[in-house]
């Protein structure tokens, strides 16, 4: 490796590091490779494992992070690496929960694929946080498949409303069959949706990896997956027949209609969708709730962080 590509390297290697400290994230070096950030569309097209782990142990880096049972922080920051694997037990026990409302909804008319988003699909989760979901309906019914998958997480006792927060589902984001590609498409976004975890409906969650390659201009070494993992439920012939007479039931335009014009009536008096830095989508294609996007916020940390430490390097 050339001396000009390796001092690149080691700036997008600090990059990133800075990137999930916002996080609170330490990192062992497949992960960093894995989600490498590009510093720009002209900078570093990919790596290999190797190289990144060479360049871990180069003498100006270390000045800037450190290592600690396998995983690498900026320094200072030792006590990240309990965390996390304090966060990464809790996470395998509330994706019981996940699994167990997944469970429910492939029963439900109209439902797709469900994922795990957030904190969550990260295994850097808390005790008192809250469950996202990404759910994708089929085309043409998504007021009608909102309204039931709500329906059923209530029933379950698992929504998140009100002050019911810890361990709840929290239903934020819908989109369909014909809306898999992410609005937004920068840093934060190719963040979240690299680690996406899907638990049902695997055939369209490798549709929504195609539909949103674009990630590769900040992740270059970004692969999708190509099979269901182990915690992935299977459809069942049970699942899809319920799912089917359930769609003849409630496939009515009418009611698409009325459901829609209903749900965007109560989404337009929400004072949530009209304060600053709302992100609200509410249409036949998405219905997407984030009153408190966390991006911006993200972002705006790491950027201080980020200029601070590149001038070392």
């Amino acid at each position: 490796m050339g001396k000009n590509m390796g001092k690149e390297l080691a700036k997008n290697i600090l990059d990133t590091i800075a990137y999930y400290d916002v996080m609170d994230y330490p990192m062992t070096s497949f992960e960093i490779w894995k989600y490498l950030n590009k510093k720009d569309e002209a900078g570093q097209a990919g790596c290999t494992l190797k190289e990144i782990k060479n360049e871990l142990e180069d003498s100006e880096l270390l000045r800037i992070i450190e290592s600690y049972q396998g995983y690498f922080f900026l320094r200072g920051k030792r006590n990240l690496v309990e965390a996390r694997l304090e966060r990464n037990k809790l996470a395998n026990e509330k994706f019981r929960i996940l699994k167990g409302v997944a469970w429910w909804l492939r029963f439900v008319p109209f439902v797709r694929m469900v994922a795990v988003t957030g904190s969550m699909a990260m295994k850097n989760t808390e005790h008192a946080s809250d469950l996202d979901l990404l759910v994708v309906l089929k085309h043409g019914r998504i007021f009608t498949g909102r309204t039931l998958v709500t329906a059923m997480v209530h029933l379950l006792g698992k929504r998140r409303y009100a002050d019911k927060i810890k361990d709840r589902i929290c239903l934020n984001y819908f989109i369909t069959t014909q809306s898999l590609g992410v609005v937004l498409k920068d840093l934060f976004s190719a963040s979240e949706y690299s680690l996406i975890i899907p638990i049902f409906g695997f055939r369209f969650f490798k549709k929504f990896q195609e539909n949103n390659s674009w990630i590769k201009n900040y992740k270059p070494n970004f692969i999708g997956d190509s099979m269901a993992n182990l915690r992935t439920l299977r459809d069942s012939f049970l699942a899809r027949t319920v799912r089917r007479i359930g769609e003849r039931v409630f496939g009515m335009e009418f009611l698409e209609e009325s459901l829609k014009k209903w749900q965007i009536k109560r989404i337009k008096a929400d004072p949530r969708t009209h304060q600053d830095g709302s992100m609200i989508v509410a249409d036949s294609e998405m219905l997407i709730f984030l009153p408190d996007p966390q991006g911006p916020k993200v972002f705006e940390k790491f950027k201080e962080q980020s200029e601070k430490f590149l001038q070392i390097v």
